[in-house]
């Protein structure tokens, strides 16, 4: 731009309204992250984190077996997300999954796509019975209801997300059209037949066997219907022999309140063990994202603080929030054992980080399967 055409009174002008925009720009998103920090912090107040040291030490190896996760899954399952909640509702959202991004599409798009993806596979129609399993604090459950006109139940073992979750769809205006149980969805407390479509998105990993799990599923689903998932799995590029794989399926284990991972294979075999007509099994996170980012990307380091969870992932941010949590504990503001709870989680990140860009793992293990009919 040529500046000798302009005065000096129109050049001071037009930079004050430059910077003027400009200031907007950077203020709106650091605005959003500074009242979600207060939020999570202040406002709501951090649940009890003393759960910490009794959830460790069933990821030590030393102290406890598969086997004694796998026998204790529902009181480390439910401990991990009594600590983890709303550490995800801050850093992530409350949709608590992945989803690759495609060309053009932010984070909160490419969530929405995952989710509506996979309810389109249950064939819907508006005013349909939908079973979520292991349903978080409802977020894809909300954004399901309103994308099919569906009245979608959730169920989760945590109490503290079923409040959460009911307490957000109130706030949402659905809560008639959306509601959260307690339950253990190895025993659903639904009769048989119940649901006209079931759907879980990255929940069934934390069940002590698949068979179980998705026998469960099978009873309470009406003859003839979907049942579709996106499931953790280790693929065909995880090697049982390699000290680095082993240790990227412990840390993701360790950090996402898993008993055991199992291969993709298994999980499809499940299905079909209990009764299941499978449809489709595949890796959706190999689905062409050209132009776009794979769905690990919020979990690789950025020293761009709009890059929000990326940042957290930075060197310093990564070293230094355990230690301001620390110190925040100690003059009380968030309860002893919150540093903790943060180290655990970003040790889970990692791990998916590192499965993911070695591919040795997936998150998004797409199965379709129907009951049939007899």
């Amino acid at each position: 731009m040529d500046l000798s055409k302009f005065s000096q009174e129109e050049i001071k002008v037009y930079g004050s309204v430059a910077v003027a925009v400009a200031c907007v720009v950077v203020a709106k998103p650091l605005c959003v992250a500074a009242h979600r920090t207060y939020d999570f912090i202040f406002a709501k107040g951090l649940h009890n984190q003393t759960e910490i040291d009794t959830y460790n030490d069933l990821h030590n190896d030393s102290k406890k077996s598969v086997e004694d996760r796998e026998k204790e899954y529902a009181t480390m399952v439910n401990a991990y997300y009594d600590l983890a909640t709303e550490f995800y509702e801050w850093g992530w959202g409350q949709s608590f999954h992945f989803s690759t991004q495609k060309k053009g599409e932010n984070f909160k798009a490419a969530t929405i796509r995952h989710e509506t993806y996979l309810a389109g596979r249950l064939g819907l129609c508006a005013g349909a019975k939908v079973l979520d399993v292991g349903c978080g604090v409802g977020g894809p459950a909300r954004n399901i209801a309103h994308f099919t006109g569906a009245h979608v139940t959730g169920i989760t073992i945590n109490n503290y997300q079923v409040s959460r979750g009911n307490q957000l769809c109130a706030r949402q205006g659905v809560a008639e059209d959306v509601k959260l149980v307690q339950g253990d969805f190895m025993e659903l407390p639904f009769p048989d037949n119940s649901f006209d479509g079931v759907y879980a998105i990255e929940a069934t990993c934390h069940a002590p066997n698949r068979e179980g799990v998705y026998s469960e599923i099978l009873r309470v689903l009406k003859p003839g219907q979907v049942f579709a998932t996106y499931e953790w799995c280790l693929t065909d590029d995880y090697d049982a022999s390699s000290p680095y794989h082993q240790q990227i399926k412990k840390d993701i284990e360790e950090g996402d309140g898993l008993p055991d991972m199992c291969h993709t294979s298994k999980c499809t075999q499940a299905l079909r063990d209990v009764g299941f007509e499978v449809l489709e099994a595949r890796d959706a996170a190999l689905d062409d994202y050209t132009g776009g980012e794979p769905w690990y990307r919020p979990l690789t380091p950025s020293w761009n603080p709009f890059l929000m969870p990326r940042f957290q992932f930075n060197p310093v941010i990564f070293k230094l929030s355990p230690m301001i949590l620390y110190a925040l504990e100690c003059i009380r503001v968030v309860p002893a054992g919150t540093h903790k709870t943060q180290i655990m989680l970003q040790k889970g990140g990692v791990g998916c980080e590192l499965g993911g860009s070695t591919g040795v793992f997936t998150p998004m293990w797409l199965m379709v399967a129907r009951k049939p009919l007899k």
